[in-house]
C-alpha cells in the first residue's frame, strides 16, 4: 500500500517502505498497515470560501448539485462559501478529489 501524496520525510518514507513489506510478508495486519499510511500522508490543505466557489464555478455545480456530490447539506455548502463554516474530514477528502481529478472520480 503506496501512499496517494509525497510522505513528509525520507525517515517516514522508509519507515512506510518497510512496514509495506512487512505487511506483505504477513507481520503488520491490514489495520495496523492502514496506520502507517495514515502516518505517511501529508495533510489535506484547508479550502477557503473562494477556493470552494472556484471549483464549483470551475466543475459548473450549482450549490445543489454539490451537496449532493459531497453527500452533505445544501446549507453546509452554503456556509462554506460564505465563510461561516470550514469542510472537514470526509468532504474536505471529497473536495481535494474533486480538484484533482474531476468529478468522473466521485460519480
Amino acid at each position: 500500500m503506496k501512499p496517494s501524496k509525497p510522505s513528509k520525510s525520507r525517515v517516514l518514507e522508509f519507515v512506510h517502505e518497510a512496514a509495506g513489506d512487512l505487511h506483505k510478508a504477513g507481520f503488520i495486519d491490514k489495520r495496523r498497515m492502514r496506520q502507517f499510511d495514515a502516518l505517511c500522508l501529508q495533510p489535506i490543505a484547508p479550502y477557503s470560501s473562494t477556493r470552494i466557489r472556484a471549483l464549483r464555478a470551475r466543475h459548473r455545480l450549482s450549490q445543489a448539485v454539490l451537496a449532493s456530490v459531497l453527500n452533505t447539506s445544501l446549507s453546509t455548502v452554503r456556509q462554506w462559501e460564505i465563510g461561516q463554516k470550514q469542510p472537514s474530514g470526509p468532504s474536505l477528502k471529497l473536495l481535494s478529489i474533486l480538484d484533482k481529478r474531476g468529478l468522473e472520480a466521485l460519480l
